[in-house]
């Protein structure tokens, strides 16, 4: 009898065993499931982050040249499994990067026949020699340079220039007395009536030209001050004329497509992130941010004007009228012979001249938005800014620099003599920085991973606190917290990096993606405060008049001027030139898509746990 009750218990034991055995294993089945699922995806997230980390470092700290870092997502986005090499590979040949490498082509055709130096110098001639209307002059003649070229060939370029006319400016005979003599008895003298020396950087502003020293003159104690005040003036107009050059080049940059780096890394990623998006193009972007960049650059002059003394009220100033009368000549001289050295205008000069105007001219009136640009012409989609470009640069390879002879054909005993063109390809391999090209094609392979792997949603999922605050507060919070960045970081690297994360918050805000990404886009050039913050900034302070505390007291008003004109901008004028007012289709399409992705992730959730 207890055998068989045993025998009973044991049997009951078995089957209640392999009961819970059997929903153990069922519900261990439908976790790996889940798990797995989640794992996959969050992993394939985690690695798409992990690499975009891992390229904003190596760009931040330069451990590797940026081209190089660049190129990362070649390697690590296959071996990742993030992206295959065939939807990596392409995005470092986008037609974006080409409308930017034909920038770069014109631009060494324009160096290449010095005809920026010849606009630079007229320009100063025009404006006049007053040290206020030079630092204008400078300050225009760059930021239209930096429009078409990088800032940093224009801020080289402009750079000697400024240094040529400083050194004729302050070359009065007076102060070289002063700032010149080294012996020892003259020092005694300055010690003896309790001065000291001039600094170095005095020195190297006093002109050397004047060897023939006058007989020495007591100098009186009200002499001696104003004399301070007059080289402390020097100094200030000095510094004045370093710091406006790169300011100028990184504001003129903001201007056109072709201007900066972000600006193409906008179009890019526009293009990646919402394909339907038509509304940014080169003459829709210069028709917003050109009066923007006026309106910066003659607040900006104001403010630098002011700050180191190029418009002045204060009255000791006119104590010095006669001698600055005569250094304003010498300047007005230089400015004439170095326009002089160039010679009559060369045939070269006026055909660059004719295909960079043309070069402008068709891709502002390609698609300009307001009225039907010729592009209509053709097929819809098929003609581009790049296809513009591209096709003004092929001209400068084979239109001759020199005036053709017609009598050529019809002379038999005329010498087949090769002509030059107007640009060599050997001149435009070296001189178009092709790290560039490279450095774009990172960004946008970096977009398309965020996009294919799902970080970019990801990364709007986590924005929910922000979906609170009122969209102008959020342009003035974007561009700041931009501003502040890019000051520390590349801005290539910086609009790479913050892109994605404002398209994701502008579908949160419900608003116009353009409402957010534009503002983050141009307050990534506002970089005034620190020598590293650009190269510009780096060519200035290099040349030892420039200390770290000059640029960063000018710079923090040019940064909030920067900030508050772009927010003004971005509520006026570019509601009307972007259609920022509504949210639009094309971005509807693309939250659509995030929504079903999230939609995706939470049914799988939801059966994983209904199974259990």
């Amino acid at each position: 009898m207890m055998e068989l009750i045993w025998e009973k218990y044991c049997i009951l034991q078995g089957v209640t065993a392999a009961f819970f055995l059997s929903e153990c294993l069922q519900v261990e089945r439908c976790l790996c499931n889940a798990m797995s699922y989640f794992s996959s995806l969050l992993l394939q997230e985690g690695r798409c982050l992990y690499v975009i980390l891992l390229m904003a470092l190596y760009w931040c700290t330069e451990a590797l040249p940026l081209a190089v870092t660049a190129l990362l997502p070649i390697v690590l986005f296959p071996f990742l499994g993030i992206l295959p090499s065939n939807k990596v590979c392409p995005q470092y040949f986008l037609d974006t990067n080409f409308l930017f490498l034909s920038g770069l082509i014109m631009a060494s055709a324009i160096e290449e026949w010095n005809l920026h130096r010849r606009i630079a110098l007229r320009v100063l001639m025009l404006v006049g020699v007053q040290p206020a209307r030079l630092i204008l002059g400078m300050m225009l003649t760059t930021s239209f340079l930096s429009m078409w070229l990088s800032n940093t060939a224009s801020t080289a370029m402009m750079l000697p220039i400024a240094n040529a006319i400083l050194k004729s400016l302050f070359g009065d005979k007076d102060t070289s007395k002063d700032m010149n003599r080294d012996n020892e008895e003259n020092q005694a003298s300055l010690q003896q009536n309790k001065l000291y020396t001039v600094p170095t950087e005095m020195q190297f502003l006093a002109s050397t030209e004047d060897k023939d020293l006058t007989e020495e003159k007591e100098v009186t104690t009200d002499t001696l001050s104003d004399l301070k005040k007059e080289e402390e003036y020097k100094t200030n107009i000095w510094k004045g004329f370093l710091i406006s050059i790169p300011y100028a080049a990184s504001i003129g940059g903001t201007a056109t497509l072709t201007g900066t780096a972000p600006n193409l890394i906008l179009l890019g990623q526009l293009k990646s992130y919402f394909p339907e998006c038509d509304v940014v193009n080169f003459g829709s972007w210069f028709m917003f941010a050109f009066p923007l960049m006026l309106i910066f650059l003659l607040l900006g002059w104001l403010w630098i004007s002011i700050l180191y003394g190029g418009i002045n009220l204060r009255g000791w100033r006119n104590k010095k009228s006669n001698i600055r009368a005569d250094a304003e000549a010498r300047a007005r001289e230089v400015i004439k012979e170095d326009y002089q050295k160039l010679g009559p205008t060369k045939f070269a000069e006026q055909a660059i001249f004719f295909f960079f105007c043309m070069f402008a001219i068709m891709l502002f009136s390609r698609d300009p938005k307001f009225i039907p640009g010729w592009a209509s012409l053709f097929a819809p989609g098929f003609i581009s800014d790049a296809v513009t470009g591209i096709t003004i640069v092929i001209i400068l390879f084979f239109f001759p620099s020199q005036k053709p002879s017609f009598r050529w054909w019809f002379d038999m005993k005329a010498p087949n003599t090769e002509t030059q063109p107007l640009l060599t390809w050997r001149k435009a391999q070296e001189t178009v920085p092709w790290n560039i090209i490279l450095l774009l094609g990172g960004g946008f392979a970096m977009a398309k991973g965020c996009e294919e792997s799902g970080l970019s949603v990801w990364i709007g999922g986590r924005l929910h606190p922000l979906e609170g605050v009122p969209p102008p507060v959020a342009v003035i919070l974007i561009t700041i917290v931009i501003a502040l960045f890019t000051e520390f970081a590349s801005n290539t690297a910086t609009i790479i990096i913050f892109l994605p994360v404002l398209a994701e918050l502008a579908i949160r805000l419900k608003v116009n993606p353009l409402y957010l990404m534009i503002p983050g886009t141009i307050g990534c050039s506002y970089a005034f405060m620190l020598p590293v913050s650009t190269p510009p900034n780096s060519i200035a302070f290099s040349s030892g008049h420039l200390m770290v505390k000059d640029m960063a007291r000018t710079g923090l008003l040019m940064n909030l001027m920067g900030v508050l004109l772009l927010s003004l901008a971005m509520n006026t004028w570019a509601k009307s030139i972007f259609q920022l007012g509504t949210f639009p289709a094309w971005a509807n399409i693309h939250a659509e898509n995030a929504t079903s992705l999230l939609t995706a992730v939470e049914n799988v959730t939801l059966s994983a746990l209904n199974k259990i």
